[in-house]
């Protein structure tokens, strides 16, 4: 059972642009007639909360509320590894081996941005060529926004969308920044680690955290020389881990043509049905909308913070002594802190 994310308990108002039209989701009905049509199969309803999920508007609540019934359905797989290794283009593949099976695909793929317009090239439409003309499948491709974990905060919101509208599978593809995606394991049901032989991206990558963070293992461009070598490498990377119970399997791909996505297909089954075996689905579930919550509460506070420090000459002047050596960041984080709390206990008395 899918609990009701933080965000639910925004105020609820919004409008959106509907072929030039204002419409207007204020009610329970409406947003649960927006669901309805979304499960249906109409792309433009699911764009549309696509949206507005990943805009956090005013309408985000409300239809989060409208899309709880629905949710906990899909199987969500996680793509992450270093830039180049052939995430896309395994994605795609694996995407189009689960159309042949019969099943739905949404993507979520999230390309890295601009740090100055923000803007991204999101080249992974380009890409992903088994998106094009199927009913079947609904990608979306979101910028990163300079968010360091790997994946765009819109990410999370998102899943649920796709989840709702029926799709019995969500491939999540990160950005690709290397050591620091693994974001995605409080995302994903199950997470795929890509390397590429010859990379050193991915030989940085079996000395990082990252290692720890796979359920199943995708060596792509099984063809080039050093593929055994990696994955002799990554298999004694593997065997320091004792503890595990879950033995992360190594499938080698070729992902250009299509090689052994039907194994990758099977060992990510493998592993769901392991979850579901030991119990273990429901609680990474939790933990994962657990870590929603604190996520959606940081950002807020943060928010909350950074305004009242603006409105507030003398917590500015705590930034500049900061600045100035003569007050060191902790003591400055605890009077901010002390007086903000100060200030709203004031304003919920009068």
């Amino acid at each position: 059972m899918r609990h009701l994310p933080v965000y639910a308990y925004l105020p609820v108002m919004a409008e959106t642009t509907n072929s030039g039209a204002r419409e207007r989701i204020e009610t329970d009905a409406q947003a649960a007639a927006l669901v309805q049509k979304m499960r249906a199969g109409e792309r433009r309803a699911t764009a549309l909360v696509i949206t507005e999920l990943e805009r956090l508007s005013t309408a985000a609540p409300i239809l989060l509320r409208a899309m709880q019934p629905y949710l906990g359905h899909a199987l969500v797989v996680g793509f992450t590894g270093p830039p180049g290794a052939g995430k896309s283009t395994l994605v795609n593949a694996y995407t189009r081996h689960i159309r042949e099976a019969g099943k739905s695909v949404g993507i979520i793929a999230v390309d890295p941005s601009s740090p100055i317009s923000g803007g991204a090239i999101l080249g992974d439409r380009i890409r992903m060529t088994a998106t094009l003309d199927d009913d079947g499948v609904f990608m979306r491709s979101l910028a990163s926004r300079g968010y360091l974990g790997g994946l765009s905060p819109a990410a999370v919101r998102i899943i649920d969308a796709l989840d709702a509208a029926g799709k019995d599978v969500v491939l999540l593809e990160t950005v690709g920044t290397g050591q620091s995606e693994i974001e995605v394991i409080g995302v994903a049901d199950t997470v795929v680690l890509v390397l590429m032989p010859g990379s050193g991206d991915s030989i940085q990558a079996l000395k990082a955290g990252i290692m720890e963070i796979p359920d199943v293992i995708a060596i792509n461009k099984m063809d080039h020389p050093a593929a055994k070598t990696m994955l002799n490498a990554v298999r004694s990377v593997l065997a320091l881990d004792r503890e595990r119970a879950w033995k992360v399997p190594i499938v080698l791909t070729e992902a250009q043509r299509g090689e052994n996505v039907d194994e990758l297909w099977a060992k990510i089954g493998e592993h769901r049905a392991y979850l579901e075996r030991e119990g273990l689905l429901e609680e990474r579930r939790r933990r994962n909308l657990a870590g929603e919550v604190f996520a959606v509460a940081s950002a807020r506070a943060k928010a909350h913070l950074q305004h009242a420090v603006a409105e507030d000459p003398e917590l500015r002047r705590l930034l500049d002594e900061v600045a100035d050596r003569h007050l060191d960041p902790l003591t400055a984080v605890r009077e901010i802190v002390e007086k903000v709390s100060r200030i709203d206990g004031d304003g919920r008395r009068g």
